[in-house]
């Protein structure tokens, strides 16, 4: 991603607090006798496309010492496997590891493994965020163990060529309208799938995993109830939820493209799929998939202030300090300087990871144009994911959480889109479930 071309000017205005931060942050040892600053290094691990790439250099430029390796994984999946490798393993962890909402369930339990941010300024800032993003980086016991950068909130990515084609609309609000506005529903979404199907032969959306995420996230319970018990044979809510899905991918309403590969990006270009579920931070996601397939803003994705079954968040991110840091102060301040408005400004300007910041969240770098939305035919991406963030709760995420997404669900996922029976296909989900998760987890 290249950065928001505000960037400089966002940059600026904080340019001053950094080099605060800087002097009250300290170091963890004692300046050179020559009076230049103390040399410190600062690792830092993070995945996907969280927007920070353009931001180190910037921090490093700010206070002289400082020196920053980073290391980007590409999925939280594998990030997810690194951090409990690495944790369980008691070395290797570095000084600023971001850690994904579906991993909290398993961070909570190991939580006096991270540096407790209060001891370095986290009550001072706490009116940052959004109270409810605050919340899920607060242990049980009112440790902040996590400085919050984005939140997930979704709306609806579709293909305008592919609509025109289909003899759909294609203007984003007529196309809100179309899946029912506000009143949105599942079987709108369906509904509208087959009549697409109907006109052109081709799938609707990529694979029924994302689709599913989505259905799960938006109920007040998802897979664990608040106590930590699973929340999943016999609930007939998502029992219902997957008889329709599984029905849609029976009509061919999905592509049953392989997530996070589409081909190297060539099935978002080549009218594979006309809609793609997606959160902010999946923004970014889809310009770097187009691009691989060699493909640009012309190939005709927009933007619409819409998503079936109301008001979902999936994903968001912390940036956490684990004990195991030899520079805990230094870190901690790289933490808060990441996550105030104007970084998280930049970082949606680069990727469309949405601020869980109060104030980041009306940043003209958020609210204004960037590259990132003219690739998305000028959509106001930053208006809309306001209002798609209106109703959002944070969901309870128990601590076999994203296990049970990728490795329960995930086969049965790629059964349905093959064509096994939604019924089917549940039964081996709950018998896997059994198997990987225990009762007592």
């Amino acid at each position: 991603m290249t950065r928001n071309h505000r960037l400089a000017a966002l940059a600026a205005g904080v340019t001053t607090l950094a080099l605060a931060l800087a002097g009250c942050g300290g170091g963890s040892g004692s300046a050179p006798a020559d009076g230049s600053p103390e040399k410190v290094e600062l690792t830092v691990t993070t995945f996907g496309t969280m927007g920070f790439d353009k931001l180190y250099a910037q921090y490093e430029a700010a206070h002289p010492g400082v020196t920053i390796k980073a290391t980007n994984i590409d999925t939280g999946d594998n990030a997810l496997v690194d951090w409990k490798t690495k944790q369980a393993a008691g070395s290797g962890l570095p000084d600023v590891q971001a850690v994904e909402e579906g991993w909290l369930g398993q961070v909570m339990k190991v939580s006096t493994s991270f540096t407790d941010l209060r001891e370095q300024g986290a009550d001072a800032i706490k009116d940052r965020w959004v109270p409810w993003k605050l919340a899920q980086g607060t242990d049980p016991t009112g440790r902040i163990i996590g400085y919050g950068t984005d939140i997930g909130p979704e709306g609806l990515c579709y293909n305008r060529d592919l609509f025109k084609a289909a003899g759909l609309p294609t203007d984003r609000k007529d196309v809100a309208t179309l899946f029912g506005g506000d009143q949105s529903t599942w079987a709108d979404y369906f509904t509208v799938g087959q009549q697409y199907k109907e006109k052109t032969g081709k799938a609707f959306y990529d694979q029924s995993g994302f689709v599913w995420n989505a259905m799960v996230n938006q109920q007040p319970q998802g897979y664990y109830t608040p106590d930590d018990k699973l929340n999943i044979e016999g609930n007939a809510t998502l029992q219902g939820l997957w008889t329709q899905l599984g029905t849609a991918a029976a009509q061919g309403l999905s592509a049953n493209q392989t997530q996070w590969d589409w081909g190297k990006g060539k099935a978002f270009v080549d009218g594979s799929f006309a809609t793609f579920v997606c959160p902010g931070w999946m923004l970014g996601v889809v310009k770097g998939q187009v691009a691989s397939g060699g493909g640009d803003a012309k190939t005709g994705w927009d933007f619409a202030d819409v998503f079936p079954g109301g008001a979902a968040n999936w994903g968001g991110s912390f940036l956490t300090v684990p004990k195991t840091s030899k520079h805990p102060k230094e870190a901690a301040a790289l933490a808060d300087w990441m996550t105030q408005p104007a970084q998280q400004a930049a970082a949606f300007g680069a990727a469309g990871v949405f601020p869980s910041g109060v104030a980041a969240q009306s940043d003209p770098g958020v609210t204004g144009s960037s590259e990132l939305s003219t690739f998305f035919n000028d959509a106001p991406l930053g208006t809309i994911l306001a209002r798609r963030a209106e109703g959002v709760v944070a969901q309870h995420k128990g601590p076999q959480d994203s296990v049970i997404q990728s490795q329960v669900f995930g086969p049965a996922i790629k059964s349905i889109d093959k064509g096994v029976p939604a019924d089917q296909a549940w039964n081996d989900a709950i018998g896997l479930l059994k198997q990987v998760v225990p009762a007592t987890s």
